[in-house]
């Protein structure tokens, strides 16, 4: 018997959003695999889970898909998590979910948070239909991804870093248009969460005279 690899959601925020499954699931696990194992140890603690916890990240994860794979196939049960939120959205997972299915090895996704979904159904924009584009390039293909995303008629959903923030809000005002709606969400879930709404140039301009901290959650209206 093979063992089954877990995609379990953790919280984005507030500690109390985890499921009781995602706890059964961590508690049972023969390996648990973190995106930071610095990150994850607060939540594991205030989980009363005390084991140990080995590093899955973007720098490391092709190497180390393989070796989990074997332990897979030895039938230990590993439980993937990121720093928050599910596993495998704008986070390491996917190539380990790939060479998992390659082996004809068992993938279970948990439900639970992801920062997109209270952002989107907040914004009040469209939801019956969107677009997710997580991060965009830095460099390499950043401006032919907003040519291509000018005529996206669905809403579409950008991660962004607080360091970038302002460079974004200026280039989707010159390749959008300044009167483009937008709704940007920050701390989802915690103590100081916002959700500021209206053109790229309101924005733009809150934030230039409000701090700019945490992690954020732009929605885009799409075209008209």
């Amino acid at each position: 018997m093979t063992g089954k690899l877990y995609l379990v959601p953790t919280p984005i925020g507030n500690l109390e959003d985890i499921t009781l499954r995602a706890i059964r699931i961590l508690k049972e696990a023969d390996i648990i695999l973190a995106e930071d194992t610095r990150t994850s140890a607060p939540l594991l603690k205030h989980l009363g889970i005390d084991k140990r916890v080995f590093s899955h990240h973007q720098h490391n994860e092709h190497q180390s898909s393989g070796e989990i794979v074997r332990f897979l196939l030895e039938g230990k049960n590993v439980a993937l998590i990121s720093d928050a939120g599910t596993p495998a959205i704008s986070d390491p997972g996917f190539f380990l979910v790939r060479e998992a299915i390659k082996n004809e090895i068992i993938v279970e996704c948990l439900p639970g948070a992801t920062a997109f979904v209270p952002a989107l159904i907040n914004s009040g924009f469209p939801t019956d239909r969107f677009c997710f584009e997580g991060f965009l390039p830095l460099k390499k293909g950043r401006q032919t991804r907003y040519k291509v995303l000018a005529e996206e008629e669905r809403t579409i959903i950008f991660y962004e870093s607080p360091h970038r923030l302002m460079k974004s809000l200026d280039e989707m005002i010159t390749y959008w248009g300044a009167d483009r709606q937008i709704s940007v969400s920050r701390e989802l879930t915690k103590m100081f969460e916002e959700t500021v709404r209206g053109t790229v140039e309101e924005i733009k301009a809150y934030y230039e005279t409000h701090p700019i901290k945490g992690e954020f959650v732009i929605c885009v209206k799409g075209k008209e």
